[in-house]
């Protein structure tokens, strides 16, 4: 524990005044909800769900919470933030109303809905804090129970601190003391998400304290709905630690006893921290008073007495009711801080509005003084002026009125010369813009994938041909020796080394912690990994098979892949998912969903090595930048033969570049991963009859061929053909609208561009099944015959 964050004895006259300090702190986050419910029913926001209710306990969480540690919570914690010091009137306002720039709402820039907060883990740079010097809290996102694995990896990390030698903590951990702290909602618990990640921390014994917000309701439905006795603790009694078993420390408390929440969240401190134990506390007989969120009544749905019951013991009114009886102040004292409250909360509101609208309002007059200009030279000046005056009579406008109504004045005047004058001012708008709404999906770093260049393997004269999965094998044990801070887990990771064998060795010569086993709970694989990520560990988190990342696509979409967006930069974690796909055997080990993949997990890079050294060479270029990844391995290419390269670990596959694996002049083939060698086997074949075929391998799909070496391909082929073994319209849909749409490939064509692919379901099993179910050789060999056909039917007559 850190010697400055040690409990120390108070007066009277100091505990008095934190005391009241709480009060003032509840009592604002009370008033910025009811006031943030008024603005969004007036207009002025969108939409509002708030903490109100859940004021007291969370004040008794922010005193037990240190520096160092972790929040990965629910969208009502704003008083604990409040509590924190990282949340303050103006910044809850600005992000009720969408404030784009992050030096007003540094929660997310305006990208996410009020009550979703973060902390900044990253300088103006995109480079580390020293998150031990502040209290951190990591993005929140909306999906019930989403944050629970994120926060079971956040109380891994300290672990690892902890255990680990050769680490350097800077910036990230003082011997492991910090705590990962999680809320839920009681409904929420309900979510599988949850269940598996309180078993998880519960097999992993994580510095982890789970508070759960019983307010006996999820939206409008009761807890007899929700859960089985409607308690949560009551159905977790088999997770209570004893002296022989481990397992959780679960407490229960009354969420309006200020003095009991205290000693609780003290007690819950000192047991995650010192020993490393999970704790669930279970907060009840919570309020909601103005329902769930500015959607809805909770009259609608609550009878008269259990509304007359929250009247009673709503927390603040409780903690109230408590400095009264306890004379740590007047009835007047009271008084005036709840006065001095709402003062407060009205004028950090005006402050947030008026900051709001004031750019905006700029902008407005801007164009309307341009359109003034532009109507009195103007044929359409009546109309012009007209839309001019409309713009200039909203009182409170928006962008989209600003940019929405110079596009519809730009059609009037498309054939005037005052056209440019205003096409140039919608571009520099847009381009002023667009970036608050759409920047910082990857980072902006100087670790991004662009700042790594291609390092080519080295091979020695007697370079043999070994088993690819020793190329991983051996390359993995030089990066663990490398970078002490990289760790790998999933199925069979650990004591086998894997089932293909990349790990052999490795959890004998690294230890448990490093090269570990874990469950099968590919969700809480990925949440592992995120939170270790997000405090500066370098985590490889292995789902086993391609088909088993839907378990955790959830995750990797909502979570992962938003990070850097919805923190507009100020978060991130450099997760590298490792897993292994394509043509094995059966409906459920033989999926290709890459289409899925790739539109759920934009924000994550998704790479498809043809090869083992190719993948080794990903590893390698991943662990020196600061972005996250999937790696997708050709599962049956592990007992390939491919030279051992002598620069281990240092080689480095380029992201993002194509790369040309056979010249060829008549047709552009382009595939990825293990249907590369069907297509080099056609190609081989169709030369043979005078076709020859230049055969591109993608190598990632996100990003796609930044360099356009597909362009430069097609313009000289004039023909183009997509391999891919993902379902029709999946990937190769994608693929094909990069290469048409982005690189303009369509004006090299002399025939229309095609696709092969699988058929539209699951891969049968066998031989045969993948035979039948995904491009063959013949398949391909026949297709691209029957493109040269159309073009040249004398030289190639029909097959068929």
């Amino acid at each position: 524990m850190n010697q400055a964050e040690t409990t120390t004895v108070l007066t009277f006259e100091d505990f008095k005044n934190e005391v009241l300090k709480d009060y003032k702190i509840a009592t604002i986050s009370r008033e910025c909800s009811l006031l943030g419910r008024k603005e969004v029913l007036t207009g002025k926001a969108k939409f509002g769900i708030f903490g109100d209710g859940k004021e007291v306990p969370q004040l008794a969480m922010a005193k037990a919470f240190q520096n160092g540690d972790f929040r990965s919570g629910y969208y009502r914690d704003q008083t604990f933030m409040m509590a924190i010091g990282e949340l303050t009137i103006q910044q809850f306002f600005a992000g009720l109303y969408g404030h784009t720039d992050i030096n007003h709402d540094p929660m997310s820039a305006g990208r996410q809905m009020g009550g979703h907060f973060a902390t900044h883990s990253l300088d103006e740079n995109g480079h580390w804090k020293n998150l031990t010097k502040q209290k951190n809290s990591s993005s929140d996102i909306s999906p019930t129970a989403g944050q629970m694995p994120r926060l079971l990896g956040l109380a891994q990390a300290s672990k690892i601190y902890r255990n680990v030698a050769g680490i350097d903590t800077t910036n990230f951990s003082d011997k492991g003391n910090e705590v990962a702290w999680g809320t839920i909602g009681n409904a929420s618990t309900s979510e599988g998400l949850f269940f598996e990640t309180i078993n998880a921390a519960g097999v992993l014994q994580v510095p982890m304290v789970m508070s759960v917000w019983d307010d006996e309701y999820g939206i409008s439905v009761h807890a007899r709905h929700q859960t089985t006795k409607e308690n949560i603790s009551e159905i977790l009694k088999g997770f209570q630690r004893d002296k022989n078993n481990n397992g959780f420390e679960i407490l229960r408390v009354k969420g309006w006893d200020y003095a009991e929440l205290v000693a609780t969240y003290e007690k819950a401190s000192a047991i995650a921290r010192e020993e490393h134990v999970p704790v669930l506390i279970h907060v009840q007989e919570l309020t909601q008073p103005q329902g769930h969120s500015t959607s809805g009544s909770h009259e609608r749905y609550k009878n008269e007495e259990r509304l007359a019951w929250e009247t009673k013991y709503d927390c603040v009114a409780q903690m109230r009711i408590w400095l009264l009886e306890n004379s740590l102040a007047t009835e007047e004292e009271l008084l005036a801080t709840e006065s001095q409250s709402r003062a407060e909360v009205l004028e950090g509101k005006k402050a947030a509005w008026l900051a709001f609208v004031e750019p905006t309002k700029t902008e407005q007059a801007e164009l309307v003084s341009l359109l003034t200009t532009i109507a009195s030279t103007s044929d359409n000046k009546v109309f012009i002026d007209k839309i001019a005056s409309d713009l200039a009579t909203i009182k409170e406008p928006i962008r989209k009125e600003i940019l929405s109504t110079a596009r519809k004045v730009l059609r009037m005047i498309i054939k005037e010369n005052n056209r440019v004058v205003l096409a140039d001012w919608i571009q520099k708008y847009t381009r002023k813009i667009q970036p608050k709404f759409s920047g910082n999906l990857f980072s902006t770093s100087s670790q991004n994938i662009h700042s790594i260049k291609e390092v080519l393997p080295i091979y020695d004269e007697t370079a043999e041909d070994v088993d690819a999965r020793l190329i991983l094998r051996d390359n993995f044990d030089t990066l663990f020796t490398k970078y002490p801070e990289v760790l790998v887990f999933g199925e069979d990771a650990g004591n086998i080394g894997d089932v293909n064998q990349g790990l052999e060795g490795m959890q004998e010569k690294y230890g448990e912690l490093r090269v570990a086993d874990v469950g099968i709970r590919e969700a809480t694989i990925l949440g592992q990994g995120i939170g270790m990520a997000m405090r500066g560990l370098r985590p490889i988190a292995e789902i086993q098979y391609l088909d088993y990342l839907l378990y955790a696509i959830q995750i990797m979409s909502d979570d992962l892949a938003t990070l850097q967006y919805r923190t507009s930069g100020k978060q991130k974690a450099p997760l590298i998912i490792r897993t292994r796909g394509h043509r094995l055997e059966g409906v459920w080990h033989s999926g290709s969903p890459m289409g899925m993949i790739i539109n759920a997990v934009r924000g994550i890079h998704v790479l498809v090595p043809r090869n083992m050294t190719k993948a080794a060479g990903f590893y390698n270029t991943l662990l020196q930048t600061d972005e996250p990844a999937l790696i997708v391995e050709c599962l049956n290419g592990y007992r390939l033969k491919e030279k051992m390269p002598t620069n281990l670990a240092e080689f480095k596959t380029p992201i993002g570049i194509v790369e040309t694996i056979k010249q060829g002049t008549d047709i552009t083939l382009v595939s990825y991963g293990s249907t590369l060698r069907l297509v080099e086997q056609a190609a081989k074949e169709l030369l043979e009859i005078g076709i020859d075929c230049e055969i591109i391998d993608i190598q990632s799909l996100l990003p796609f061929d930044i360099e356009k070496g597909i362009l430069k391909s097609v313009k000289k082929t004039s023909r183009l053909l997509i391999i891919d073994e993902d379902v029709p319209g999946g990937a190769s849909a994608y693929i094909m609208q990069q290469i048409i749409d982005e690189q303009n490939a369509y004006d090299y064509l002399d025939s229309k561009p095609q696709t092969l692919t699988s058929k539209p379901h699951r891969p049968a099993y066998g031989t045969d099944g993948d035979y039948f179910s995904k491009p063959s050789t013949e398949d391909i060999y026949e297709k691209i015959y029957e493109m040269m056909h159309e073009s040249n039917p004398s030289k190639y007559p029909s097959l068929y």
